[in-house]
């Protein structure tokens, strides 16, 4: 249980300030993570890694000399905001460019790429590398969707040491994708994890049972088996990894990852099992690692990571690394930075605007208002949808992202925006505060919706109807989701359709909304009978059959909302 916490909505923020001052040695905090406190050389490649928090030490405790140059941090199992990764970019950027490294999970790959195409714009070289290495979440031949684990502290720390070794961005790249494809871990979970303020476990395990494939998002195992020995443990978490053994390797780097609530001592316990299973399968395990590295709050489990290593990739997980969580080695000469860390973003300014346009902002800033009212409402019902095959956590990353919505856009407004600014702040702020997979997708659409309006006229009924379109352009072409994927895109789809029909067909906006919104519902009410195929539920896809995906049912209740706020204003 996670007991000690003020506000729970300011757990991890506060949390990340405690750390920052602790490790002063280490790091500097920055508006949504930390980078080095140390010097850092010119031209250095910077390797930024980052995801939700409730990991700890991921990510923060990765960063220091041989490691990682920052990591951001996002709310509890919440992927950080593309402006927060943004912002932590370009202050550990050094002109070599940056590698960006995450766990392979959907609201993750959004923010981080969305947020790698904003910094390739301002000019610096950017590479994605989400980690793939548990073994339970895809088969073999589908290790491009694999989530990634406690397999992220070795490939990071393979990318951190060919950094500080001064290799180019190419070369950084070549070998962290090398060692990725190299990692593999499986673990096992015997309780649940609870997030801060919550009243229970996201999911429980039966007494005398464990979990097999556990995310570390609180998701469930993908089965259940009886409580094993240590030695029996041993043989099933090495198994699974030898049975993917690269042909003629013969030295690993091995991580045994407790999750939060595993004691030491049990690690220790069954490290002796898994090194003498390691040793009868004939391999050789270089430096290997016991403790926390990729925790999932107050879970109780463990992990096995294996790197299956070759000449080039053992040199650098010997390399020395000097970060909360891991030294190795010779200490790394570093002196403390003296440069001035600017981290207010400042007061948004906005384009000179019409009073035609101001009054359409106005409108906005009122219905958004409105949609914020209605998701702090089904913030309960929406978390509870979620966590049949997600995390839970749906409903409260819609509260706060629309919370902050509503507060930007009445911001824009008494600073004289217009429609475009209005809605273009709103969505910023919706996917800065909300975070995850959510927030990214909400954060994308308004914004994209937006591109539709002008600062310079009234928001017209046709501009409403583009604006939809160009929403569904923006969250398929960068979110990946299709129609059956059992996603807010199957809602949304529909919607866009239905509106553009019924607008062509001469019908007034409130009619071909509210007719859009009907069909938006009867596609969320339908994604009851399909299988999720992208993001955190997709390998619990069998839990999920029967219950509807949140996200298109909270895009259902907002265009719903939207619906009567315009007949309202018809009336009116």
């Amino acid at each position: 249980m996670t007991t000690i916490f003020d506000a729970p909505e300011d757990f991890a923020t506060t949390a990340l300030a405690g750390f920052a001052a602790i490790y002063q040695r280490n790091v500097r905090l920055v508006k949504g993570g930390v980078v080095r406190s140390t010097k850092v050389p010119k031209g250095k490649v910077a390797v930024v890694v980052g995801g939700g928090s409730g990991h700890y030490p991921a990510f923060a405790g990765y960063v220091g000399p041989g490691l990682a140059d920052a990591a951001v941090a996002g709310d509890v199992f919440a992927s950080p905001s593309t402006a927060a990764v943004a912002r932590v970019c370009r202050h550990a950027d050094q002109g070599g460019g940056v590698l960006l490294g995450f766990g392979n999970y959907a609201g993750d790959v959004l923010n981080f790429g969305v947020a790698a195409e904003r910094l390739r714009s301002e000019g610096i070289d950017v590479r994605i590398l989400p980690v793939t290495d548990d073994v339970a979440s895809a088969p073999v031949d589908s290790s491009a969707k694999r989530r990634g684990i406690a397999g992220d502290l070795v490939v990071f720390k393979i990318a951190g040491a060919a950094a500080e070794a001064g290799k180019s961005l190419d070369e950084v790249e070549r070998l962290a994708r090398y060692a990725n494809d190299r990692t593999f871990s499986f673990g096992v979970a015997f309780g649940g994890c609870t997030l801060p303020g919550a009243a229970g476990p996201l999911f429980t395990v039966p007494d005398g049972q464990m979990a097999l494939g556990l995310g570390i998002h609180g998701e469930p195992g993908v089965s259940e088996e009886p409580i094993a020995t240590a030695s029996d443990l041993a043989k099933l978490l090495t198994g699974k990894l030898l049975a993917e053994r690269p042909a003629g390797a013969s030295k690993a780097a091995a991580v045994l990852n407790g999750l939060g609530s595993t004691k030491y001592e049990e690690l220790f316990v069954l490290w002796t099992a898994v090194a003498k299973e390691l040793a009868e399968a004939c391999v050789e395990v270089v430096d290997p690692e016991c403790g926390e590295f990729v925790t999932s709050l107050d879970m109780q489990g463990c992990s096995l990571t294996l790197l299956w290593l070759n000449e080039e990739l053992e040199a650098l997980w010997r390399a020395p690394a000097d970060a909360p969580v891991l030294r190795k080695g010779v200490i790394i000469a570093a002196e403390p930075a003296t440069d001035e860390i600017a981290d207010a973003d400042g007061p948004q300014s906005f384009a000179p605007a019409s009073e035609a346009s101001k009054a359409s902002g106005k409108c906005i800033a009122r219905l958004i208002g409105n949609i914020a009212d209605a998701l702090k409402e089904a913030e309960e019902e929406l978390g509870r949808i979620d966590a049949f095959a997600g995390d839970g956590d749906h409903g409260q990353g819609m509260r706060r992202g629309s919370a902050a919505a509503s507060d930007a856009a009445q911001t824009a407004v008494a600073a004289g925006a217009g429609t475009a600014s209005v809605l273009a702040a709103a969505g910023d702020a919706w996917a800065d505060r909300a975070g995850g997979t959510s927030g990214a997708i909400w954060g994308l659409a308004l914004r994209s919706w937006s591109n539709a309006f002008s600062d310079e006229d009234k928001a017209s009924d046709a501009a409403t109807v583009e604006g939809s379109r160009l929403a569904l352009e923006g969250v398929t072409r960068l979110g990946r989701a299709r129609v059956g994927d059992k996603t807010l895109v199957d809602a949304l789809v529909p919607f866009v359709e239905t509106l553009e029909r019924e607008s062509a067909a001469g019908r007034p906006l409130v009619e071909a909304w509210n007719a859009a919104a009907t069909a938006a519902q009867e596609a969320a009410d339908a994604t009851s009978a399909l299988t999720p195929k992208l993001g955190r539920a997709r390998p619990l896809a069998e839990k999920s059959i029967g219950h509807p995906d949140a996200g298109a049912v909270s895009l259902a209740l907002v265009a719903r909302v939207a619906g009567a706020f315009l007949k309202e204003a018809v009336a009116g």
